[in-house]
């Protein structure tokens, strides 16, 4: 007995059908065309069901990732930020020009003045203490 096979007693004629349990039966016309039928029914709503499964996770994949690639922007703008902010914490106060003298070491070091060096305008042997050629050192 095969699937599909067919038997005529008329009037009737019956169906070798697969039954829910997987089982080969004869079923009058009628009724195998109704197991058939429902068991496309169950088929077409499984792949319905797997498909917007697939679909769903697609969405909750793209939503992620989107999340993701978020984030790593918002990172990346965040250590910008935070190196922009560390540029500007370094950057050192220009040197006093060198036209500007001081009457004193202390007043120079005051105003963030740069050392004088012998040979440079402005520097004067009684401001260089140690006698190593640089006035108002620290």
């Amino acid at each position: 007995m095969t699937e599909n096979a067919t038997e005529n007693y008329p009037p009737k004629e019956f169906i070798c059908t697969k039954s829910d349990a997987g089982v080969l039966l004869w079923m009058e016309r009628s009724e195998s065309k109704k197991v058939t039928d429902a068991r496309a029914a169950a088929a077409a709503a499984k792949a319905v069901a797997e498909k917007a499964a697939a679909d769903k996770a697609a969405a909750e994949k793209a939503a992620a990732d989107a999340a993701a690639a978020q984030a790593r922007a918002d990172a990346d703008a965040a250590a910008a930020k935070a190196q922009q902010d560390q540029a500007q914490a370094r950057q050192v106060q220009p040197p006093a020009p060198s036209s500007v003298y001081y009457a004193n070491c202390t007043a120079a070091r005051a105003a963030g003045a740069a050392p004088i060096y012998r040979g440079q305008p402005g520097y004067r042997p009684a401001l260089d203490r140690d006698n190593d050629g640089i006035a108002c050192e620290k």
